[in-house]
Order: C-alpha cells, then structure tokens, then sequence
C-alpha cells in the first residue's frame, strides 16, 4: 500500500501542498518537471463492490472502451500524482445519479472537474475550468473570451460551445467528440489551465465525493 496523505501540516497548509510544494506545483503545470507517482494504489473492497454493478452496466454501453481511454488520458495528463492522490483529493463517479445522466464524472473538493456523456455521435464532455484561462489578456471578463483559440482546440470549430457557471472564476468547456476531446487535452494551453483549475480545488482540502468513488472505472484510469 502506498502512504496515504497526511490530514494537515504544521505550517497550517491545506490539500496537496502538505507534500507538493507551490513552485513543484508550478512546475508541473508548466510542463517542466513530472512528478514521482506512488507504486501502488489503495483500495477498499467494500468501496470496490458498491459500484462493481455500475461499471459492469457501463462497459455495455457504446464508446465505452473510448470513454476509458479518454479517462486514462485526463488522468495520465491533468492529475497530479494520480495514484498518491486517489479518492483523497480526487474521485471519479460511474454512472452519476444525477440529472444530466453522465457517464463518468471527476471531482475534486466540492467541485466538478471533467464529465463525460454518451452523445448521439459518441461522446461529450464538459470541463470545468478557470475564466481567466481562456481569456486574450488574463482578465476574468466573458467579452474577452478567446474563442479563436477555444475554436482552434478542437477538429472542428463547431465542436466547442461553453457557459458561464457561477463564479468570478469558473467557465465551462463543452467538446463534442472523442477526436476533438482528444485533441483538447493536448493542447498545451488547455492543458495548462486544466491543471491550474485541478490544483486549485485539490489544494482545498480532502474530496467531498470520496463515498462515491469508483475503484472499478479508477483501474482504467490508473493501472498499467
């Protein structure tokens, strides 16, 4: 079993910052520097076996193996230390009970992080991400939103749309496709400001979704 992060630090901080300093954090944002994973994961078998009927469900559904391999690219690339920080300040729902009747969905504190959908041409996502991101000057303004460079993440400029949830801050991403999806996650921008947004609410402090956490669909995600 890898250690498990420590509930807090003398110095008072919060989240991930108790063993990701801010400039390693920076870093890794950036793309400079990747960042040592633990060998292992833990595991709760009772966990495990609450949704093991859920992710059977979801691997008959169409895209299905899409939707994981997407999964494990957003974990590969927008998690910090995935495994060292599983279900502690990250979580990942199968088959959501909510309203909008998601596939897979990421959180992290009290937040959204990335959701998937079935889609009439396969799959959906939505990204929750920081306003001034996607902004020409770094302003958190919506008239300065940059929808050259949104457009331009994606096969096809009408397979991006976004909105405005509230919050000073926060702005929504939504990409149709899994090449567009694809192809999102690998733009170094998007990339950047996806990382941003995660660290943000991981250094929060522990995941409020860790009781629905999936261990199953998390194997997808995280193990070779």
């Amino acid at each position: 079993m890898s250690p498990r992060p420590r509930p807090a630090s003398r110095d008072g901080a919060t989240g991930i910052r108790q063993f990701l300093d801010r400039e390693r954090q920076r870093d890794w944002i950036d793309g400079r520097i990747a960042l040592d994973d633990a060998e292992t994961r833990g595991d709760s078998i009772e966990q495990r076996f609450k949704y093991a009927a859920r992710v059977e469900k979801l691997l008959r559904r169409p895209h299905a193996q899409e939707a994981l391999a997407i999964l494990r690219a957003y974990a590969e690339t927008c998690l910090p230390m995935p495994r060292r920080t599983e279900r502690d300040y990250w979580s990942v729902s199968c088959l959501p009970s909510t309203s909008d009747k998601p596939l897979v969905r990421v959180n992290a504190s009290w937040m959204e992080l990335f959701t998937l959908y079935a889609d009439a041409e396969g799959l959906r996502a939505r990204f929750i991400v920081h306003l001034s991101d996607f902004t020409t000057d770094g302003v958190v303004a919506q008239d300065r939103l940059d929808d050259t460079f949104l457009e331009s993440c994606v096969e096809n400029p009408e397979d991006v749309g976004w909105f405005f949830p509230r919050g000073a801050d926060i702005f929504g991403v939504k990409v149709r496709g899994a090449a567009s999806i694809r192809r999102f996650l690998a733009s170094d921008r998007a990339c950047r400001a996806i990382r941003r947004f995660n660290l943000t609410h991981m250094n929060r402090g522990r995941n409020a979704y860790q009781a629905s956490h999936c261990y199953g669909v998390a194997d997808y995600m995280l193990d070779d």
